[in-house]
């Protein structure tokens, strides 16, 4: 088996080992593993039953991973993406006023549409058409964006009324608590010990029980029923002309999150060969058959996560990282206890905050920085764009919205310069369509 698994997953090949595969697997779904309890809280407001909606998010991310790791052999695990749940139930089912049912069969929709453009084989052109310097920008947005996300979740950074974010009470427990872990996984790989990410995950989560941060609550539960949200999707309600939009931008933002988290998750760990993604139609497709069957069961758009750069500065290079993170998305069907001491909240002056994962994804942004100096900075057309798709993801918290700026600008810049055939058509494409959405309500 061990064999087998070895020439499967190319393990020598990809310079990688069993053992650092099974870390960056275990780092990957600990620093997700919060998905687990959010979804069931954000879509239960819009009268989804919870424990649902939890059975619904493991088995969708369980089945997406594990395909993403057999089929285009990456170490970037799938799960239902924060900011669609929030469009699924603030706007399509709040606002809007579609029930859940419908939402869910618009959701359906759009990943069959994925499944198309995956069977057509479009994706590779998809990516080997963005620039290099668009490429390496993803990437270091990204990077910024986790790292924002992670300040926010240990509460280093906070919302301020005067210039909207602003440094937080660096004397709080869940501050020092974040701090605690930046400095320990930071003097960790300073001194090149293996395993430092999910030393300092671990460590971080042992401090956080006596400070009353983390709350032990046991190890193992019985999983809640499924049947409340299974098969309860509305197909044929999502398909009146009222829905088409909601489809499309749920198919939109699918696209773009998934894409770039790719790109930016790739380009740093060698992924990307002379531009192109090897696989990145099994990738797509893969993330479509997590969007279909999670749609099924009852949960969200599932997407690439953000956070499996974490496991891949752990060292994971190949898909059996995620066929590890895969097994443990279902063993926290039975074992969610430990799972939210991990991914769990707290809250502290209105703020909820994630202090355990925090450290790791401050940690993670400094990884993902070193694509910058990729970048050609002396050349306008091109450094242009990459600092707007660089600025633009952290402060917007949208993967889309960067690369929404750096497409559009790139394009413009090299049509006005003279070098407009030097821009794939495909990016003319999707900047006139990135247009449309904003100027065109």
């Amino acid at each position: 088996m061990k064999e087998f698994l070895n020439r499967y997953f190319r393990i020598q090949e990809c310079q990688t080992t069993f053992k650092t595969e099974i870390l960056g697997g275990l780092t990957t779904f600990m620093t997700m593993s919060y998905i687990i309890f959010v979804q069931p809280a954000i879509l239960s407001t819009t009268g989804m039953d919870k424990g649902g909606v939890m059975i619904a998010t493991c088995v969708a991310s369980a089945l997406a991973t594990l395909l993403m790791g057999l089929l285009a052999k990456y170490p970037i695990a799938l799960a239902p993406a924060m900011g669609h749940n929030i469009f699924f139930a603030v706007i399509v089912c709040g606002t809007m006023g579609y029930s859940w049912q419908v939402a869910l069969g618009g959701v359906f929709i759009s990943g069959s549409l994925f499944i198309i453009l995956s069977i057509l084989g479009v994706w590779e052109n998809l990516v080997e058409a963005v620039p290099d310097s668009i490429k390496h920008a993803i990437a270091v947005g990204i990077g910024l964006l986790i790292a924002l996300i992670g300040l926010e979740y240990g509460g280093i950074v906070v919302d301020t009324p005067d210039v909207l974010i602003g440094l937080g009470d660096l004397t709080s427990k869940p501050a020092i608590l974040v701090l605690f872990g930046v400095v320990l996984i930071s003097v960790l790989m300073a001194l090149r010990v293996y395993g430092a990410v999910l030393i300092g995950i671990l460590a971080t989560a042992l401090l956080g029980i006596p400070l009353g941060i983390v709350k032990y609550q046991g190890l193992v539960s019985s999983p809640p029923s499924v049947e409340p949200t299974l098969f309860k999707l509305n197909i044929l309600g999502a398909m009146n002309t009222g829905l088409i939009t909601v489809i499309f931008i749920f198919f939109f933002l699918d696209l773009f999150d998934t894409m770039g988290t790719l790109i930016g998750v790739s380009a740093p760990a060698g992924f990307l060969k002379k531009g192109k993604l090897p696989r990145a139609n099994q990738a797509m497709f893969s993330d479509a058959v997590g969007t279909m069957g999670g749609a099924l069961m009852g949960t969200s758009t599932v997407t690439s996560y953000i956070e499996s750069a974490t496991g891949i500065a752990q060292g994971a290079r190949t898909g059996l990282a995620n066929i590890v993170t895969s097994f443990l998305f279902l063993v926290a069907l039975f074992f969610s206890p430990l799972a939210e001491m991990i991914g769990g909240e707290f809250v502290y002056k209105e703020m909820t905050l994630h202090p355990v994962i925090a450290p790791p994804l401050i940690i993670v942004g400094y990884l993902m920085m070193r694509s910058v100096v990729r970048i050609n900075w002396d050349e306008v057309a091109e450094a242009i764009p990459a600092f707007l798709t660089i600025i633009l993801m952290p402060l917007t918290l949208s993967i889309t919205e960067g690369i929404s700026f750096g497409f559009i600008s790139y394009s413009l810049l090299k049509l006005v310069t003279g070098k407009g055939k030097q821009v794939h058509w495909i990016i003319y494409f999707f900047s006139a369509l990135f247009v449309i959405r904003y100027f065109v309500k």
